[in-house]
């Protein structure tokens, strides 16, 4: 099993700046970690690799049979295992058989898979030991739990026959067992796994990390640590060759100035020496030639300046200049210290205050959104910043939800901050319900932390699902400085400890 991309670009439009430009390299590990900025092109590589999408330039070589992990399993509904793992139709077509059937339609359905519900519960009990029952091909997908909905997704690729796996942010919204319960799934997936993740913990279980960023993607032999630390020594290294590059022009400058200067003053001499007024006798070829050399050192002294610019130049564009969020301080006022709202629970109330910082903890559902609303509802003061999974913003435009915040605000003042969320160009005037992800939850995040007056009391549910990690690091300062109130709803322990939480509530 192995991928392999050669020469490989890629751009949705031909006029465009491709989003991937020149990647090559080779996959052979058993989990590999996908990394980026949002909008880098991590999920376009994936696609590419599925076959889903058809590079531009170069070719994609993939040794073994590749399969998307599909999103929409990892979320309980009505739908059986059966029908969860793909099976369904094909059961179906086998009962009909079994019947007296003859449809040539059902023998297309079951094919060579005659054996496949006895495989399917085989391999069910096998890889999620917790639904080892015999009838588990009918239980509807709300009575399992994310972490066995994450598990049956892998599952649906072994059935499908793959032996390559392609899994895209599969620890959205995960409670932290669910996210164990995953980790263990994709560490005994019995081929080769491709992971876009967000999620630390997870890509520190990688082999080796790969980073799409600025049109290119490096493949790096290790985990997310090993990565960071890598691109780390590459950004010293970067910056000591701009250190060295911009020593080189000074002393190029300094040359070239001496160089000007004694050829002047040679120059000077030479018309005191041979002018009207000097005694000398002039040699018109041999004072041509005396010219000549002079305006080639200075014409070599100048190229040289030139050279070492372009050697400064080149050593700049090797320095990283990542673009992320830049949040500016949320200074409330005077929230400090005062009650703002109550969180509601059988048996005891507990106050929030400015100035508190407040997790709700529980398995996925258990009822910590509904909670967050409640306490929303009844809260004492009205204002209140709520960032929910939903991202619900106002129909219009993306200046127009940011804006409708702060009515108050100077229209140039309401670009400059949107800029800081990477919110930019013709992006601010586009209608919200054309927004990804990703950018939805950028102007989401700029409505709610660009209020005026700002929010008393910050309401942030799974705020860190959409952000890359730079972005998330952003939010983390941002939060620390603000002296309003915080209560969060998160799966994200490394968030959790950043942010300094002082309370715990746990559900369930």
């Amino acid at each position: 099993m192995s991928i392999r991309l050669s020469d490989l670009s890629f751009s949705f439009d031909a006029h465009a700046e491709p989003l991937l430009r020149d990647v090559s390299f080779s996959l052979t590990a058993h989990a590999t970690g996908v990394v980026g900025r949002n909008g880098s092109g991590k999920s376009t590589l994936l696609r590419l690799i599925a076959g889903d999408l058809k590079p531009t330039a170069g070719s994609v070589h993939v040794d073994g049979r590749v399969a998307r992990l599909r999103q929409d399993l990892l979320h309980a509904d009505e739908r059986t295992v059966a029908e969860m793992l793909g099976i369904d139709e094909t059961l179906a077509a086998l009962r009909r058989i079994e019947q007296g059937s003859i449809d040539a339609r059902d023998f297309d359905l079951v094919s060579d898979r005659w054996d496949i519900e006895a495989r399917a519960v085989a391999l069910v009990a096998a890889r999620v030991p917790s639904l080892s029952q015999s009838d588990v091909l009918a239980r509807p997908g709300r009575t399992l739990s994310g972490g066995e909905l994450g598990q049956l997704a892998l599952v649906a690729l072994e059935l499908e026959g793959a032996s390559i796996a392609l899994l895209d942010e599969p620890t959205n919204n995960l409670d932290a067992r669910s996210r164990a319960a995953l980790y263990a799934a994709i560490a005994a997936w019995p081929g080769q796994v491709v992971v876009v993740s967000h999620d630390r913990a997870l890509l520190g279980f990688m082999d080796e990390t790969v980073e799409v960023h600025g049109g290119s993607a490096r493949l790096y032999g290790g985990d997310y640590e090993f990565y960071l630390a890598e691109r780390e020594i590459a950004r010293a290294a970067a910056l000591r060759e701009v250190r060295d590059a911009e020593g080189a022009l000074r002393v190029e400058r300094k040359d070239f100035a001496h160089v000007v200067q004694t050829t002047q003053h040679r120059a000077a001499r030479a018309k005191k020496k041979f002018g009207p007024e000097g005694s000398g006798i002039s040699d018109p070829t041999a004072k041509r030639a005396a010219e000549a050399r002079r305006a080639q050192r200075v014409k070599q002294a100048a190229a040289e300046v030139r050279l070492a610019r372009e050697r400064l130049a080149q050593a700049e564009r090797q320095v990283r200049t990542d673009a992320s969020i830049r949040i500016p301080a949320i200074d409330p006022g005077g929230a400090r210290g005062r009650l703002l709202a109550t969180v509601e629970l059988p048996g005891r109330h507990v106050p929030v205050g400015g100035g508190d910082r407040i997790a709700i903890l529980g398995n996925n559902g258990v009822g910590k959104t509904t909670l967050l609303r409640r306490t929303v509802d009844a809260a004492v003061t009205r204002r209140v910043g709520v960032l929910d999974q939903r991202l619900d913003l106002p129909a219009g435009t993306v200046f127009d939800a940011v804006a409708s915040g702060a009515p108050d605000r100077l229209p140039h003042e309401t670009h400059e901050l949107l800029a800081r969320f990477l919110i930019r160009g013709e992006m601010v005037h586009r209608d919200v319900s054309t927004l990804s992800g990703g950018e939805r939850f950028r102007v989401t995040l700029a409505r709610v932390l660009l209020a005026d007056p700002p929010p008393e009391l910050l309401v942030l549910d799974e705020p860190t699902n959409n952000l890359d990690m730079d972005s998330v690091d952003q939010l983390v300062d941002a939060l620390t400085t603000y002296r309003g109130a915080l209560l969060v709803v998160s799966h994200d322990s490394d968030l959790l400890e950043r942010l300094a939480i002082d309370q715990v509530i746990e559900l369930g």
